[in-house]
């Protein structure tokens, strides 16, 4: 057998577990192939006869390929995706069975959803939900089952997961995109679409050491651990050579991603020390959501086949470098638009500037919406720290566009380097060139040449949030443009007065500098843009009237789900922190405690030996106070924390609950750890029962 024949090529396999267009050419016919294009492509509802087609032949290929199982996989508010698994078998007498799977089952499933978030808008005794088809997202085979991509609602029509409403934002900046492309004069576009490329950042550890720490086992992060001798100074690790054991496991990750149709593109090691990161090609949103999740699930399965886990928490690791999420975001039209690209032509450089100011505007007035999209429990570690964002949203256009907006709004012209004149709005963009600036890594929402960079999502974060929030602040921004441009007697006129007039009263939101710095926060602070620290100053702003008023205009949430949404986030910050809590008192007191108390009782043993025989204990004396002193500092803080979690569970209210695991609890863990960190330092490696850092991060 032949080497090739051994290992086929990427593309003879690619896609091979997708029940995607070219099966479906393959399988359907041609008028029920066409019906389910429509349905894909303008969101017509398939008829019933139609959909016992698709599920029949969706059923035939998943079988040959082993499959016994199909489910409804779908993304509630845990930030997972879920899934029920029910065989394809029916009885048909004798005691036999035939494989069989209607329409109706294609088309909708009934799982139950009162054991899922709602926020309030499930009771227990209200256990109906329903799942329905996403046709625009393809069906794959995972572990033997065909999954079908779902949207999940209650009985009662309200939205109990992510990606509905994200399908929802995919309708709405559709519809007014058209519109402002009809202004320019296209009328060959029939649609435009969001589409998403989100770089995956992530952790690698060994098993074994990772089943030593109950930390890492039950929230990802570590909650105790002094910091290596070596962590991240030397700048060795970013770009550099993949260990051959992480190298497999990349490889095995590119092949079971490319069987599921996802394009996996580039792959790296990042800053950290055991770091890495995964970035694919662009797709739509809905499909760049579905596939991030089934890459986030594939790293953490294929990593332990490897002997490896697979952390995906956005600071696991004190001391160097967190994981985030960059959402790279553009919007383009089916004529072959990229709506982000400048073009070659006075006409596409106005509408250009157009999307350009449009997103400058939303970005301004609903800043809180972006910053809370990106706003969890772990992510709040992350923040501010100097491989993210800080918390205070801007946007970077970098040097070239800046001129061309200042130009704009003065009234002025801009010379070129071949000392040409150029009027915006008449001439073309003066050499504007792609890629023509730095990119701004301090910056949150940065363009990079022809789309942007939404830098502050965390690692295991769904990106659904995000881009509902992006593409319904966009809608609006296009909506209210295009309600005055479709007025105008002179469209040149009013589009040029209506960017100078966006340009005006939103530049502020623009920072082209370092965002690190103590005197962006200030400059910040003076131009009046918000600074959220947390996830419990950010969260509540989803209930802001402008905000509720923008969803409910299109239909993206109402504002009882609006609301469901800011309670479940909440609890769910306090249910981590807890847990966390938690988990610190537990370690403290049946692992780290007795260790100090065990090793110290070693040392003062050492010492009374020692002056018995009349021999220095100095040394011995000294260790033992600074155990003493350590070891009752965090039996103390052990205490504190026990005291503030009990307080803080016994309040009521979602969002004051929240507060005191912000306030309270959570300066109180940061204490406990202080005091734990330094005995680690004390203790001898034999005695101190957790793994270091040096073995989580320098032993895979």
């Amino acid at each position: 057998m032949s080497e090739q024949a051994k290992h086929p090529s990427v593309s003879e396999y690619f896609g091979c577990n997708v029940f995607n267009d070219t099966v479906m050419r393959e399988r359907l016919p041609k008028d029920i192939y066409k019906s389910v294009m429509k349905t894909k492509q303008f969101g017509i509802a398939l008829e019933s006869d139609v959909a016992d087609v698709v599920a029949n032949a969706m059923k035939d290929w998943a079988v040959e390929k082993g499959a016994t199982h199909y489910t409804h996989w779908f993304q509630p508010m845990t930030g997972i995706t879920a899934e029920k698994h029910d065989a394809f078998i029916t009885p048909a007498g004798d005691g036999k069975v035939i494989l069989d799977f209607s329409g109706k089952e294609l088309i909708k499933g009934e799982p139950d959803a009162s054991s899922f978030p709602s926020g309030g808008l499930r009771a227990t005794f209200e256990a109906r939900g329903y799942t329905a088809w996403d046709p625009t997202s393809n069906a794959f085979i995972k572990d033997n089952t065909l999954c079908i991509p779902t949207a999940f609602c209650s009985y009662t029509g309200q939205i109990l997961d992510k990606k509905t409403p994200l399908l929802r934002s995919m309708e709405v900046v559709n519809e007014q995109a058209l519109r402002i492309l009809r202004l320019f004069g296209n009328t060959t576009a029939t649609r435009v679409s969001t589409t998403v490329g989100p770089e995956q950042e992530y952790f690698l550890v060994d098993k074994k050491t990772y089943d030593q720490r109950e930390d890492l086992i039950l929230t990802g992060r570590t909650l105790f651990g002094a910091m290596s001798p070596k962590g991240q100074e030397m700048e060795d690790h970013y770009f550099g050579n993949i260990k051959q054991r992480v190298s497999d496991f990349m490889k095995d990750l590119d092949c079971e991603l490319w069987k599921l149709g996802i394009y996996a593109k580039t792959k790296h090691n990042e800053v950290a020390p055991a770091q890495h990161e995964l970035a694919p090609i662009f797709t739509t949103s809905n499909i760049a959501a579905d596939h991030n999740q089934l890459t986030m699930e594939m790293m953490k399965k294929i990593a332990l086949k490897h002997g490896l886990v697979c952390l995906l928490h956005e600071k696991p690791f004190a001391g160097v470098n967190g994981s985030g999420k960059h959402n790279n975001w553009s919007i383009s039209s089916n004529d072959g638009q990229n709506l982000l690209d400048p073009g070659d032509t006075p006409l596409h450089n106005m509408q250009f500037l157009t999307f350009l100011c449009a997103i400058i505007k939303g970005v301004h007035e609903y800043a809180p919406l972006l910053r809370l999209s990106a706003a969890s429990a772990g992510n709040d570690h992350r923040l501010g720290a100097n491989e993210a964002p800080p918390a205070v949203v801007s946007i970077f256009i970098g040097d070239d566009l800046q001129k061309v907006l200042d130009a704009l709004e003065n009234g002025t012209n801009i010379k070129t380097d071949q000392d040409l004149e150029f009027v915006i709005g008449v001439d073309a963009l003066p050499n504007f060139r792609k890629d023509a600036t730095d990119r701004n890594r301090t910056s949150p929402f940065a363009f990079t040449g022809n789309k942007f960079e939404f830098r502050m999502l965390g690692s295991a974060d769904s990106i659904s949030c995000t881009n509902t929030i992006m593409n319904t602040i966009v809608a609006q921004e296009l909506c209210e443009f295009a309600d005055k441009l479709e007025q105008a007697e002179d469209f040149d006129k009013a589009l040029k007065e209506l960017l100078i007039q966006t340009i005006k009263e939103h530049k502020a939101i623009i920072f082209n500098g370092n965002g690190y710095s103590d005197e962006w926060l200030e400059e910040a602070a003076r131009r009046g843009l918000p600074n959220l620290v947390s996830t419990v100053d950010a969260l509540p702003h989803y209930m802001d009237p402008q905000n509720i008023a923008m969803f409910e205009k299109f239909h993206v949430y109402t504002k009882e789900e609006i609301a469901s949404r800011t309670d479940i986030l909440l609890e769910n910050y306090s249910k981590v922190i807890n847990i966390e809590a938690m988990t610190m008192l537990d370690m403290t007191k049946k692992k780290l405690l007795p260790a100090a108390m065990e090793y110290g009782k070693k040392i003062c043993d050492t010492a009374i030996a020692k002056k018995q025989l009349g021999l220095d204990a100095s040394a011995e004396t000294k260790l033992a106070a600074d155990l003493d002193s350590n070891t009752a500092k965090m039996y103390e803080a052990m205490q504190a924390l026990e005291s503030k979690v009990n307080a803080a569970k016994e309040i009521g209210d979602v969002l004051e609950c929240a507060k005191a695991y912000r306030s309270q609890v959570f300066s109180a863990m940061s204490d406990l750890r202080t005091y734990a960190d330094q005995l680690e330092m004390l203790v001898s490696a034999e005695d101190w029962p957790l793994p270091p850092y040096s073995d989580l991060l320098f032993n895979v």
